[in-house]
């Protein structure tokens, strides 16, 4: 059974990325993130058929998680090198196209193992996606199953609860009271 990380520090990490613009590369560490919330997600591989629908959703969200002072980071086992390959696959051919974020190799597997996402017997990451506070602490996870994409409004709608700082009902959505502990 994977461990339970919500309410404690976010295992560090450091990666090499490949960038959302499919020329260069980069690293990236959680504390690069240090002060900003955090959306960092696990896909299980590159040139799937689940995996772009997310990751082209997240970056064409991407404007409303910055108006959220949140940055995203996708991350799978693959190389950086099949990372950047398929950013500069067209979308039309089930590529990527240009990305608003990076997207980080964990060829190791360490990552995923650290967060609790490392299908053990595959060698490749479940869908596992956390949202982490400007002080590390990790707020939110859920893990699917592979066939399964995420919703990148109910994403959004977590985020926003979890800044709201009330107690936030089923279905809660800004603008709408958040319930007093009596």
């Amino acid at each position: 059974m994977a461990e339970r990380l919500v309410g404690k520090k976010a295992p560090e990490f450091t990666m090499e990325t490949a960038l959302g613009n499919g020329k260069d590369f980069g690293k990236v560490s959680l504390s690069d993130y240090k002060g900003k919330w955090l959306v960092f997600f696990f896909y299980p591989l590159d040139f799937t058929f689940v995996c772009p629908t997310e990751i082209i959703a997240l970056s064409e969200a991407y404007d409303q998680f910055q108006d959220l002072d949140c940055e995203i980071l996708g991350c799978s086992t693959d190389s950086k090198f099949s990372h950047r390959a398929w950013i500069n696959t067209p979308r039309d051919q089930n590529g990527l196209g240009q990305l608003n974020y990076p997207i980080a190799s964990d060829i190791n597997k360490t990552v995923a193992r650290d967060y609790g996402v490392l299908d053990e017997n595959e060698g490749i990451a479940f869908r596992g996606l956390f949202i982490i506070d400007p002080e590390g602490e990790l707020k939110y996870q859920v893990v699917t199953h592979n066939d399964v994409g995420r919703s990148v409004e109910e994403t959004i709608r977590v985020l926003q609860a979890l800044q709201s700082g009330g107690l936030c009902p089923a279905n809660w959505k800004p603008g709408q009271k958040t319930l007093v502990a009596k």
